[in-house]
């Protein structure tokens, strides 16, 4: 009997401690998910295209996108990148057409809808040029969470801005991001991705 109490003492002690650190894992970690979290990068905006015609978020839904911005003026970064995007959609060949790509401007001064048009003609015909007043750009840059600003130069300004192309699934929700300084194949394979799974 003095054995059976003496072994009883240290089983009520270890029992106690290990319900404590069982209730104390409970409380500590995340309970199961009830789906993604989304991250806030998108919305509505209202904008002009460079065929001179609203364009809102709607029509880059029902198919997965990819937003990038920039402005006409800019003498690498856009396009650079808009030149490997005309390849990529070259090389994604029919999966092409599963996609849509939006160039906004962070230069609506300079960049109407006639210049965009002009601009965008040395591209793949499938990008979509977008502009507006000064307003809606600053709505659809907060709603995209990307930096611009104007920096005066001797001869005018230029633009100084984010260079992320954002990837967006069918429903408008942040899927990734690539850029111009990532390998041709690690772009492809996000942009074959995308077209998978948004």
């Amino acid at each position: 009997m003095a054995l059976k109490r003496s072994l009883l003492v240290p089983l009520l002690v270890f029992l106690v401690a290990a319900l404590t650190l069982l209730a104390t894992l409970l409380m500590i970690l995340p309970g199961p998910q009830q789906g993604a979290s989304k991250v806030p990068i998108g919305g509505p905006f209202r904008l002009t295209s460079h065929e001179g015609k609203v364009f809102t978020e709607e029509d880059l839904k029902g198919k997965p996108f990819a937003v990038f911005f920039g402005f006409t003026h800019c003498p690498e970064v856009c396009p650079t990148t808009l030149y490997d995007l005309t390849q990529d959609l070259q090389t994604l060949g029919s999966d092409a057409d599963k996609l849509r790509v939006a160039f906004i401007t962070v230069d609506p001064a300079q960049d109407t809808p006639e210049l965009l048009k002009t601009y965008l003609g040395s591209f793949d015909p499938r990008i979509v040029g977008l502009t507006g007043t000064e307003e809606q750009i600053a709505e659809v840059a907060k709603a995209y969470k990307i930096y611009y600003r104007k920096v005066p130069t001797d001869s005018g300004y230029t633009m100084d801005h984010s260079a992320t192309i954002f990837l967006m699934d069918s429903k408008g929700e942040f899927y990734g991001t690539s850029n111009f300084q990532e390998s041709q194949d690690v772009r492809r394979s996000k942009l074959k991705q995308l077209i998978k799974n948004g």
